[in-house]
């Protein structure tokens, strides 16, 4: 693996803008700005941040029957997606962990995919191995990828783009922004309302510009995306879930169909099936410390007796919240609300207890 880093088609634009770079997913990306991952944290919140997501991965999907296709490899239901719908969903390995999550949505001859950076290629590859030879790919490796996130984002985007603020949550249309042709989803993971908007890479410099212009929006990192997901309760690819975690495990039950469960023809099927009818022996929650110290990721977690029944799979401090704010898995018995936990951080032991997901709401537009 080569150690170069790649860039996103923004890069030079975060420099001018005095971002702190550091190495993400192998690409070079902006993990704050001059202001700092609090005050970038805090503007998301109370009008609208700009993020950079052009290193995550997209890629277009044809065939004859695509949906069915992909749902061999997904316990998402594709086929019951409408035209114009996007729909979160997890690709799974034949032991039923998480391989990565990712958005699908149905754009009526074809199928677009949104992955993670860092899955990307090996994402690419599993469907060529699985389903190649049902299915055309085509990789988008030219277009930017730009979220507008935070409660003002409707608002200045209906500017440059009318109509969009009566956009569905979780639906994705073509739209020109003053002139560039974009394909709009509303959608983000900030647990803000917002945008994601593929852009072509020789327009992407444009299109940020456009938007930074305004006086509501400023650019916004790495740092405070990781803080305002953690909030808003959203899992991290490769901390939160990976191939040994199942969805169920997860908490992500929600993003299986009916239909899915009940034909369990899809990479994994046994196992996550027998968890749903079972319930699996660890769950994913959320964790409040006392105090003020953060509970890093690999913090151990145990009962009231000392006994370890769990790690911290995310945690820090949460601005919003103004505390601390964990996530990580548990043992099943020790899953529910309110359960009093110790978390060991610096070879103290801190007590802490489960609190229902997110830590803060999620202001998704609803309609």
């Amino acid at each position: 693996m080569s150690d170069i880093l790649q860039t996103t088609v923004l890069h030079n634009l975060h420099v001018s803008l005095g971002a702190k770079m550091v190495p993400f997913a192998g690409y070079d990306m902006p993990v704050q700005y001059p202001s700092g991952i609090l005050a970038e944290h805090s503007h998301t919140r109370a009008q609208a941040g700009l993020f950079d997501i052009g290193h995550m991965g997209q890629a277009i999907l044809r065939g004859d029957n695509v949906a069915a296709a992909l749902e061999t490899l997904m316990p998402g239901d594709i086929a019951g997606l409408e035209q114009g719908q996007t729909r979160y969903s997890q690709f799974t390995n034949e032991a039923g962990g998480i391989l990565d999550d990712l958005m699908v949505t149905n754009r009526g001859d074809h199928i677009f995919l949104v992955v993670n950076a860092g899955c990307k290629d090996a994402d690419f590859a599993h469907i060529q191995k699985h389903i190649g030879d049902r299915v055309e790919l085509e990789i988008l490796a030219n277009r930017g990828l730009i979220a507008l996130q935070g409660p003002m984002a409707a608002t200045v985007l209906n500017r440059h783009a009318q109509g969009v603020e009566a956009m569905p949550f979780l639906t994705m249309q073509d739209i020109e922004i003053d002139g560039i042709a974009c394909l709009v989803s509303r959608a983000g993971y900030t647990g803000e309302d917002g945008y994601e908007i593929s852009v072509p890479g020789e327009k992407s410099v444009e299109l940020a510009e456009l938007l930074l212009a305004e006086a509501e929006v400023e650019p916004i990192g790495l740092g405070a995306r990781d803080t305002l997901r953690l909030e808003a309760g959203l899992c991290l690819y490769g901390h939160d879930i990976d191939e040994t975690t199942s969805p169920i495990e997860a908490g992500l039950l929600w993003s299986i169909g009916k239909r899915r469960r009940e034909d369990g023809d899809f990479l994994g099927a046994e196992r996550i099936i027998s968890e749903i009818e079972n319930k699996p022996s660890r769950r994913r929650v959320g964790i409040l410390p006392d105090g003020r110290a953060p509970a890093r990721e690999g913090t151990e977690i145990t009962d009231q007796s000392g006994n370890n029944i769990g790690v911290v799979t995310s945690g820090g401090f949460g601005p919003t919240v103004d505390g601390p704010i964990a996530m990580g898995y548990v043992s099943r018995e020790n899953a529910a609300v309110d359960t009093m936990l110790q978390l060991t951080v610096r070879g103290k032991r801190l007590n802490s207890k489960v609190i229902k997901l997110p830590f803060v709401e999620q202001n998704y537009y609803r309609g």
